[in-house]
């Protein structure tokens, strides 16, 4: 039986099960950075910087948040986030699907350059590399870009 992914906008009540998401992601990227220390700075981001911004749509699963997407007004994704539980399922293709619905004009974003799994996906989305960056953290940054 095939599960259904609801999608929807975000609200508020939605923001302590997004910021569990992302630590939780984060941390099984990237083990060896300890993410629990970097919460406080995160929850500011989210608040300051994206949910003021960011059109962000939740992915659910029976009622349960299975990921979510953020992208602003200029085609900027900044977040593309799904639970461990749903990575290889549908989850991510359709939040990436609902980002380029609500940016048709094009998606940018940023992404760490050892992080091959979502590389291969954006690429797999139709993402070509068009830069090198560094990010605030001293990381090597793909900067990515999918026009239709």
């Amino acid at each position: 039986m095939a599960t259904s992914v609801a999608l929807r906008p975000y609200r508020s009540e939605d923001e302590d099960a997004s910021i569990a998401l992302w630590l939780e992601t984060w941390k099984l990227a990237y083990p060896s950075i300890d993410f629990d220390k970097r919460i406080d700075w995160w929850r500011a981001r989210w608040r300051s910087e994206l949910v003021p911004i960011a059109r962000i749509v939740v992915a659910e699963i029976e009622g349960a948040m299975a990921g979510f997407v953020t992208i602003d007004g200029t085609g900027y994704l900044d977040q593309l986030v799904v639970g461990p539980a749903h990575w290889g399922s549908d989850v991510a293709r359709l939040l990436m699907d609902e980002a380029k619905r609500l940016s048709p004009e094009g998606v940018t974003l940023k992404v760490n350059a050892d992080n091959a799994r979502a590389i291969n996906f954006y690429k797999r989305n139709g993402f070509v590399k068009t830069g090198d960056e560094e990010n605030s953290s001293g990381r090597a940054v793909d900067v990515m870009e999918w026009r239709p």
